[in-house]
């Protein structure tokens, strides 16, 4: 399949550059996956789609301020680095802009000597490993000295940090949000809770292989990053016991849906596990365990829009993108969502 197949036009103007005031006030656009019918709608009114029985799959991990500005301790020149993936204590992968500048042995403080990272090895696409030293913890020390790493698109600087956190985020690893996520409000969960549907956590740390642009021709050549997930034996028994009963399962977001996918057995059957998975679903795929997807609505010719092709078809998908447009949707991390059914 050539990946110019899953491109759409979309105006600049329909990328959200900021979050609702109140997350659960988005519109949501729901699609039949089978037909291609397309409903409009509120995203609190999505309790109204669920039934008793179903079980929502949700990622709770929590986005790191991992945007860390710093210069270079021999020349002063401005460095910027991102950190995608914890190796041990204090050795991280990062991106680093610019990277040229930044051989081993290269020394860069942060905060004013409060953080110091040595780079220690130059890996796979250009990547950094960088050893941190520092007084303290190292989460207090990030937390006072680090930025969240919006996606590029937004240029807007975001006035409250937990604003690109899920209301359930718990577990630091994160590089990016799983933005399905950020439309629910502590109240709408607790309402699903009261309608008899069940909420299964997992954990999946988001890297920014998921959202990097896919640089071959045919998207059958296009290799994954690796990405960290776990999942508990009480979210494999919520999700077991859905199946079971003939109960659908819904995931919350594209994460959500590669962490299941990825844990499942031949016969979609889950237990307590954790490890590394470079899944990549684009039609063709066979979903094991997900029925049904809450998604947003992503980039052109993006590894989200074939994941979200293979499960609805490549025709309806493009049809509804064109129909959001049209309907002047907004889009990407902060904007609205899609329940396909």
């Amino acid at each position: 399949m050539d990946v110019k197949d899953f491109d759409y036009e979309l105006p600049e103007e329909l990328i959200a550059q900021d979050p609702l005031k109140k997350r659960d006030d988005s519109r949501l656009m729901i699609l039949n996956r089978e037909t291609g019918e397309i409903r409009h709608s509120i995203f609190h009114e999505i309790i109204h789609e669920l039934e008793p029985g179903d079980c929502l799959v949700v990622n709770n991990t929590r986005v790191i301020p991992a945007r860390l500005y710093g210069v270079k301790k021999d020349t002063g020149a401005a460095i910027e680095v991102l950190l995608l993936k914890r190796k041990s204590d204090n050795i991280w992968e990062t991106l680093v802009k610019p990277g040229k500048k930044c051989r081993p042995g290269t020394v860069i403080d942060f905060g004013e000597g409060r953080l110091t990272g040595t780079v220690i090895d130059v890996v796979e696409e250009g990547n950094r490993l960088i050893e941190f030293s520092y007084e303290g913890i190292f989460e207090e020390v990030l937390d006072a000295l680090g930025e969240m790493p919006l996606p590029p698109y937004i240029t807007h600087k975001l006035e409250d940090k937990n604003r690109y956190q899920t209301v359930y985020a718990k577990y630091d690893g994160s590089a990016a949000a799983p933005t399905a996520g950020l439309h629910f409000t502590d109240e709408l969960l607790q309402k699903i809770r009261e309608k008899g549907i069940d909420i299964a956590e997992v954990t999946l740390h988001v890297g920014l292989g998921t959202f990097r642009p896919v640089k071959v021709d045919k998207i059958e050549e296009h290799h994954m990053h690796s990405e960290f997930y776990m999942i508990s034996q009480e979210a494999a028994d919520k999700i077991n016991r859905a199946k079971a009963s003939g109960h659908r399962v819904i995931c919350v977001g594209t994460t959500s849906c590669r962490t299941v996918e990825s844990a499942a057995d031949e016969n979609g059957h889950l237990a307590e596990c954790s490890g590394w998975t470079e899944i990549f679903i684009y039609p063709g795929y066979r979903f094991k365990v997900l029925d049904a997807l809450i998604t947003n609505f992503h980039l052109p010719q993006s590894t989200l829009v074939m994941l979200v092709s293979a499960l609805a078809g490549r025709e309806h998908i493009l049809n509804a993108y064109k129909e959001a447009v049209k309907e002047k949707y907004r889009f990407f991390s902060f904007g609205d969502a899609m329940f396909i059914e």
